[in-house]
């Protein structure tokens, strides 16, 4: 985000249109990255697609060249391959910037098991496409070479070619991602590895069912594309199984206090979360959380059934909270009410409630409140707020209180 768009207080919500304004600023970036990469290639055009086209030219029979249909096409192709490729090499770079925009969303836990998958993701795209250059390609080429008719001249568009080998190069890239599709199924959840096993021979048989669907219509490229599928699929198998075994080890050495937790909770790894508030110490998590909500928590955050971890309140609790804060309006008023209010006023407080003394805290029961649609209940807190906060605090009311305003 721009230094202009910042607002005073760094902890506040930012509004969508400063979003839409850094997504802006970073699509910008991202374009004059590839732009530069692209300049920088363009003088080469032709040796890169003569590189490119080197595999098919070793198979050739003699005296046989590729050819161009179209009028254009001589340069449009080299032109539109160095494109792709500024936006092959620039790739780095591009995810950076969109790590750097959703990064700010995302928990410390997420972030410890995005980082290394955003990485790995990107060195096996680039190893998928250079095993269809350096391996494929010359097997593919010469099986076709081979099988082309007598009395027909083998002598490929150059604009077919191009497209071709894109469509592998896309392919192969994609391929060698599942591994890390498989540890994603088995981080969040969804699947184990033993579940994984038993489902072995339909991934087999699907391996080569898309090998089929993505690749020319022989049987080399297809069996060349489905059996490293099926390996990668064994190999992300063993990373899975690795994964479990150490959230086990994780899991023995600090067991967790209850067995019960919530996977849809601010998912917080520390005393404060996201947005810089402090979280009230001792709210155990809540029973009655399905097991395999709780399994996905756990397995993202080894803190998760911590008893000082922050649980969303339900609405019974949350009716319960506001009862309280409407009683404590009424005892803390300047004016002496009736004997009758004050009694009433007590008898709404749960027993053991503590009193709202902390303005953190008043902060929070505000938004709690704007959340629930009770602006004025809430602005009567943040008044609280105004008058007995330090300056950050009274900058935090007077945003919520302008957020009230809006419609």
């Amino acid at each position: 985000m721009s230094p202009a768009m910042q607002p005073d207080d760094p902890g506040a919500e930012q509004p969508f249109v400063s979003h839409l304004i850094e997504l802006r600023d970073r699509l910008i970036r991202m374009s004059i990255a590839i732009l530069v990469v692209f300049l920088a290639l363009f003088p080469f055009a032709n040796a890169i697609y003569t590189f490119v086209a080197a595999p098919l030219m070793a198979q050739l029979p003699e005296g046989n060249t590729m050819i161009a249909t179209q009028v254009a096409a001589p340069f449009l192709t080299p032109f539109k391959l160095a494109l792709i490729a500024a936006v092959f090499l620039s790739m780095p770079y591009l995810l950076y910037q969109f790590w750097g925009f959703i990064a700010p969303g995302l928990y410390k836990h997420e972030k410890r098991l995005a980082t290394p998958l955003l990485i790995s993701s990107i060195l096996l795209f680039y190893v998928g496409v250079a095993f269809a250059y350096l391996l494929v390609f010359p097997l593919i080429f010469a099986f076709l070479s081979a099988a082309t008719p007598d009395g027909v001249a083998m002598m490929t568009d150059i604009s077919a070619y191009l497209d071709f080998v894109l469509a592998l190069f896309f392919a192969f890239g994609i391929a060698f991602e599942i591994p890390i599709a498989t540890i994603l199924l088995v981080a969040v959840g969804i699947t184990t590895p033993a579940d994984l096993v038993r489902v072995r021979p339909y991934v087999i048989v699907g391996a080569f069912v898309v090998g089929m669907l993505l690749t020319p219509p022989d049987v080399i490229s297809q069996t060349l594309l489905a059996v490293p599928m099926w390996l990668l699929f064994e190999l992300g198998i063993v990373f899975s199984k690795v994964l479990v075994r150490e959230r086990a080890k994780a899991e023995d050495e600090d067991p967790d206090p209850d067995a019960s937790g919530n996977a849809f909770s601010s998912a917080r790894s520390g005393p404060e979360g996201p947005a810089g508030g402090s979280t009230p110490s001792g709210v155990a998590p809540r029973p009655g959380t399905p097991v395999a909500a709780r399994e996905i928590g756990r397995d993202l955050d080894p803190h998760f059934d911590a008893p000082d971890r922050w649980q969303p309140l339900s609405e019974s609790e949350m009716e319960a909270e506001l009862d309280l804060i409407e009683a404590n309006e009424i005892l803390e008023a300047p004016r002496h009410p009736a004997p009758d209010t004050v009694q009433a006023a007590q008898a709404a407080i749960p027993k053991g409630a503590p009193a709202i003394n902390s303005v953190e805290e008043k902060i929070r029961r505000a938004n709690r409140l704007r959340e629930l649609g009770s602006s004025f209940a809430a602005r009567t807190v943040l008044y609280e707020v105004l008058e007995e906060g330090d300056a950050d605090q009274r900058r935090v009311a007077r945003n919520i209180l302008s957020q009230l305003d809006e419609p």
